[in-house]
Parts: structure tokens; C-alpha cells; sequence
């Protein structure tokens, strides 16, 4: 018995060492073919989407950071852009101002179409392989709650963050007490 074991191990083992050389660069040569994951390319003039998020709002970043996790593999596909920054030119964005965006989440798809709230949420998980998360957010029957339910955070949001209303023009920073 201890030998099956022992073969079944060593069967496992020589198929680990076995892998296409893109998933283990010491391993055995492998045709093109195997690994053409590794073979895309990406211009920045693709269609990229753009995400336009409040780097200064805590809850924001996290889901910001876990997205450009989830992304990781499609370099080029989603551009975060931070409109916290001082350099942030509503222009650039098809005229989605600091003010706009500040008030709902903002995403220009790669047609140059901006989406705001759910919509907006809907594109950005579908550009980093969370299609499934924006289908469902849109179902009609799920969507109202959706919007109503982002329509609280989005109207609370600097209150929950520890920033004012006020924030919703010019720049602002969290508040010190």
C-alpha cells in the first residue's frame, strides 16, 4: 500500500517539475502555444477604461486596491485615476469635473462613454473579470436597491470618512479635530 503511495507521489511530483516553462522558467521547453497568455499585448491606446476614484476616501481606495489586484493580469485594461491629486484636469476625462466626481463614481469605457453610479460600477468590474458582479448589480430586479442603496453611501460618504460636505468643491482633506 505504502508503494502506491509512493508511486502515486512520485507521478505528482514529475507532473509539478513537468510545467510549461511560463508557468516555471526551469522547466521543460514549451511550443508558443501553451503559454500565449504571456504573448498579448497591450497599447495604452486599447480600450482602456478609465476609473476615476476619490484617493482620498478610505472605502474607496481599498476597493481600488483590491480591483487593480484583480487586474494585475490584464496590464493596460483599467486606468485608476485619482482626481484627489492636484493635477486632476476634468478635461482629460471627457469634461468629468472634480465636482461630478466627487458627487457619483464616474467610468469612461473604451468608447469614450462615461458611465456614473451603478452603471459606472458595472463597467469597472467587468473590465477586471468581475463581469458576473456587474450582470447582477444591473438585473432589474436587484437594481433598484443597487441605486438606492449606492445613492446613501454616495450622499454619506465624506461624513462616514471623516471629511465634510464642503469637500464636494475644490480640494479637500480629511478633517483634524
Amino acid at each position: 500500500m505504502s508503494q502506491m503511495f509512493t508511486n502515486a507521489r512520485v507521478r505528482l511530483v514529475s507532473g509539478l517539475v513537468r510545467l510549461p516553462s511560463c508557468v516555471n522558467s526551469r522547466a521543460v521547453r514549451v511550443t508558443p502555444a501553451i503559454c500565449r497568455h504571456q504573448q498579448r499585448t497591450y497599447s495604452s491606446k486599447s480600450a482602456a477604461v478609465k476609473v476615476l476614484y476619490d484617493g482620498l476616501c478610505p472605502i474607496c481606495v481599498k476597493e481600488i486596491r483590491f480591483l487593480q489586484f484583480l487586474q494585475r493580469s490584464r496590464p493596460g485594461k483599467v486606468d485608476f485615476i485619482d482626481i484627489s491629486l492636484p493635477g486632476y484636469d476634468g478635461e482629460k476625462y471627457m469634461g468629468v469635473t472634480y465636482e461630478m466626481a466627487m458627487g457619483e463614481m464616474h467610468v469612461i469605457d473604451g468608447e469614450d462613454k462615461v458611465h456614473r453610479g451603478i452603471p459606472a460600477f458595472a463597467v469597472m468590474y467587468s473590465a477586471v473579470g468581475l463581469g458576473w458582479l456587474g450582470r447582477f448589480m444591473m438585473w432589474p430586479p436587484v437594481r433598484p436597491f443597487m441605486d438606492k442603496s449606492y445613492d446613501i453611501f454616495a450622499r454619506n460618504r465624506l461624513k462616514w470618512t471623516g471629511r465634510g460636505d464642503e469637500c464636494t468643491t475644490g480640494r479637500c482633506e480629511k478633517k483634524t479635530q
